[in-house]
């Protein structure tokens, strides 16, 4: 089967549904999307790579990828191989520079694992048929969970767009320091907007 490449396009969620995000990974040369329903947890793993911010202590995707650099472990590929009763399922090429060998993975660990070996993400023809969408630039997404207007993380919603840039530092910091991640990216944001 053809591989189609993916790129993680966002992270949002739903003010609908609590603690219900989606990753949206967008067809590399193409304009569908393929909309997966992840938990806080995964989503603030995936953020916090994405935003290349470092916890003061490691996460679980952290420690794996230190286990697998200091035993000489890759991870070469991820590959959504399967949809099923709304479920993604996802498979790991890893290599142990003797043997290629693909392991079982859940599609949201598969993905923090994939941003932090820097390694590309793919999917089948038959998988985007079935559950991507076609993104059209004028229009606008919905959200994959409820279907309606899906809520992207905006500095505009956020106390932080009131505070000074040495008050935003600060509370940055504060927030790493605390383990706040979620936190922690929209004063990133906020920053970032500034600059």
């Amino acid at each position: 089967m053809q591989k189609i490449e993916l790129t993680i396009l966002g992270l949002s969620y739903s003010q609908t549904q609590t603690n219900s995000y989606a990753l949206i990974l967008g067809e590399a040369n193409g304009k569908r999307r393929l909309p997966i329903v992840i938990g806080h947890f995964e989503a603030q793993a995936i953020a916090l790579e994405l935003e290349k911010m470092k916890p003061s202590r490691p996460l679980t995707h952290d420690l794996f990828k230190n286990f697998a650099d200091v035993f000489g472990i890759t991870v070469e590929e991820v590959i959504i191989n399967k949809f099923q009763e709304g479920i993604f399922y996802a498979l790991m090429s890893c290599n142990d520079g003797k043997k290629l060998r693909q392991i079982d993975s859940r599609t949201s660990d598969a993905v923090a694992l994939a941003i932090r070996f820097a390694c590309p993400i793919y999917t089948y023809e038959s998988i985007m048929a079935q559950a991507g969408i076609i993104y059209e630039e004028d229009e606008s997404e919905p959200d994959p969970v409820t279907g309606s207007e899906t809520r992207h993380v905006h500095m505009e919603d956020n106390e932080f767009s009131l505070l000074t840039d040495e008050e935003l530092e600060q509370e940055l910091q504060k927030a790493v320091d605390h383990e706040e991640y979620e936190r922690a990216s929209l004063i990133r944001d906020e920053i970032k907007k500034r600059k």
